[in-house]
């Protein structure tokens, strides 16, 4: 087992699952990209392509931090977020955001900033939405999975919605790694939309799912038919597909100034518990 600089943090493997499910299970809304990564591929650092840190306090592992292309902090107070801090010092950036719960992020940041420099955008509260009922508003009828030879189609409808809500595309470096993100939640029938003569009117995808949650993501409306409903009739699409072949509970973040998205999840019955911030680089 590998041990960092600082004595209470170490690197993590399979050895630890049964902690760090437990600490992941706790708050399995809050938690879930991270959960659903290392049920997907395990917690050996290889195999996931990414560390996963545990601060250690009087010999137990009481939080965690996911280092990969996010830095996640999970169930961490100051004292995990001082010793996660050096430790990410130390290694260097290597992370595209910085997502967790606010104030966790918030101290963070603040230790990182002098040595990682000014964030290219921080998104200072999204507020955690969640739905574990039918939804309130009827669901659109032609929302469906996209199929695996309409990638094409769908492609576009992603980087666009990529790019309004991260500030730069996606395919920027050549597309490939996103490309094949996409196509890979088509295959496993996570990705939804209404398509019409060829283009989306409404998507959605399902990017993490654990046997408590799943998290919904890239939600987009094409811009030249916005303010007519799409956007509440799809999610209750998406949240009733959701609800009844994937998960318990549908849970999404919203930056808290987008107010037409707000109020369109309110509508379809989500409701508020919680808010991460994001630092983008």
């Amino acid at each position: 087992m590998r041990v960092l600089r600082t004595s209470s943090v170490r690197v993590l493997d399979e050895r630890d699952r049964d902690t760090v499910h437990a600490i992941l299970d706790s708050d399995p809304v809050g938690n879930v990209f991270v959960s659903a990564r290392l049920r997907a591929a395990g917690i050996d650092s290889h195999r996931l392509g990414a560390e996963l840190w545990g601060f250690v306090e009087r010999g137990r592992i009481t939080a965690l931090c996911y280092s990969g292309a996010n830095l996640v902090p999970v169930n961490a107070g100051p004292a995990a977020i001082r010793q996660f801090a050096e430790q990410a010092r130390w290694q260097g950036r290597r992370c595209s955001s910085i997502v967790g719960p606010v104030d966790a992020v918030a101290d963070l940041w603040a230790r990182l900033r002098p040595a990682w420099g000014p964030a290219r955008a921080i998104r200072e509260r999204q507020p955690v939405l969640e739905i574990s009922e039918p939804p309130a508003a009827e669901p659109d009828p032609l929302v469906r999975r996209v199929r695996p030879n309409e990638i094409n189609i769908l492609l576009p409808a992603c980087v666009a919605m990529f790019t309004e809500e991260v500030g730069v595309p996606p395919d920027s470096g050549g597309g490939s790694l996103y490309r094949a993100r996409v196509e890979e939640l088509v295959r496993t029938g996570r990705a939804f939309a209404r398509i019409e003569d060829g283009r989306v009117v409404f998507k959605a995808e399902i990017g993490a799912v654990t046997p408590y949650a799943c998290q919904v993501q890239g939600v987009w409306v094409h811009p030249d038919l916005r303010g007519r409903g799409h956007s509440v009739a799809g999610m209750a699409a998406v949240v009733r597909r959701a609800l009844a072949e994937v998960a318990p509970r549908v849970t999404l973040y919203v930056n808290d100034f987008n107010t037409p998205a707000r109020a369109a999840y309110r509508r379809v019955g989500f409701r508020e518990v919680g808010a991460v911030r994001s630092v983008l680089f």
